[in-house]
């Protein structure tokens, strides 16, 4: 009897490693290492850790894993960037049943995902869990941000303008539910390959934004839907007012709210329902920030206001 009869692989495992230091050369020890950028009075550091939950499902029944690890990277850097951290470094970890090629198409979509969001893979892990049927990820990941640009709502004020950002889709929130609609009525997975698509890693735009005006809130929009979100983000005695008709509910929300017969307001609190993320800003920014954002390449409405 060995290791390997019993489910771990130690040969596939240091295999797997050393192709993977092919192109990211500064992984494979005890610990993961960066140099605290120069140039911050009062640094602060800004750490969140996600998932991809029950969207690896989808992964698995169309036998395609090459966009996940972007999702992995999204959901973490998206919620960090909230407060105005630069993305400076992730890590991953990695649960299989064994050591497979869907492991390297994971692997480059979070290589990806880090090349996108200007962050680097400093490290991860990868276990082999005999008795799992499906693969988990796990990312988590550390920014930066000068104590006094730190972003925490607190300026938030009664009048100012909530912006939001689109979604690429569903991201990766409410695939449990999608999940179960699809078995209960009998939807093959191929017929919406739409669920797959990657989540949208906003931390360029946010970046550049961030340089040219003062934002005093933002809110990545994940699971519990648009309201609860963007709620996070403001100061108690004040709240979100949102105009649900200022942004086209998107195609894939529409087949999925039909097919599944699910009704508006449970839409509302599972999904995106086209907002990925969100700013707070003063009326004063309102229009500068939409036309920063369309010459960047991306679209954007104003979707309601802070109020009383």
């Amino acid at each position: 009897m060995d290791y390997k009869t019993s489910g771990v692989d130690i040969k596939a495992g240091n295999e797997f490693v050393e192709r993977l230091k092919l192109k990211v050369p500064t992984i494979g020890g005890f610990g993961g290492m960066f140099k605290v950028p120069r140039g911050y009075e009062e640094p602060i550091l800004v750490s969140g850790a996600d998932g991809v939950g029950t969207k690896i499902c989808i992964c698995s029944r169309l036998r395609d894993y090459t966009t996940i690890g972007i999702d992995l990277v999204a959901m973490c850097v998206n919620d960090i960037i909230t407060c105005g951290a630069k993305p400076l470094y992730f890590l991953d970890y990695i649960s299989t049943q064994k050591i497979d090629d869907n492991l390297a198409d994971i692997m480059v979509g979070i290589l990806k995902g880090c090349e996108i969001a200007g962050m680097e893979l400093i490290g991860g892990e990868t276990a082999e869990h005999t008795k799992q049927n499906e693969y988990d990820l796990a990312g988590f990941c550390t920014g930066i941000v000068e104590k006094t640009e730190l972003i925490d709502g607190s300026l938030i004020q009664a009048g100012d303008k909530i912006i939001g950002l689109p979604s690429s889709g569903v991201h990766s929130n409410g695939y449990t539910l999608i999940n179960d609609m699809l078995w209960r009525q009998k939807i093959y997975y191929k017929d919406m390959p739409e669920l797959l698509t990657p989540t949208t890693i906003y931390a360029p735009l946010i970046m550049k934004l961030l340089e040219e005006f003062p934002i005093v809130g933002m809110a990545h929009i994940t699971g519990g839907g648009l309201l609860s979100n963007v709620s996070r983000c403001i100061p108690k005695g004040l709240k979100a007012d949102i105009n649900y008709n200022s942004w086209k509910l998107p195609e894939i929300f529409q087949k999925i709210m039909l097919a599944g017969e699910i009704p508006e307001e449970e839409m509302i609190n599972v999904f995106n329902i086209g907002i990925g993320y969100c700013i707070v800003t003063s009326p004063n920014n309102e229009e500068n920030i939409h036309n920063i954002i369309e010459d960047l390449g991306f679209r954007s409405w104003t979707i309601g206001e802070v109020v009383l």
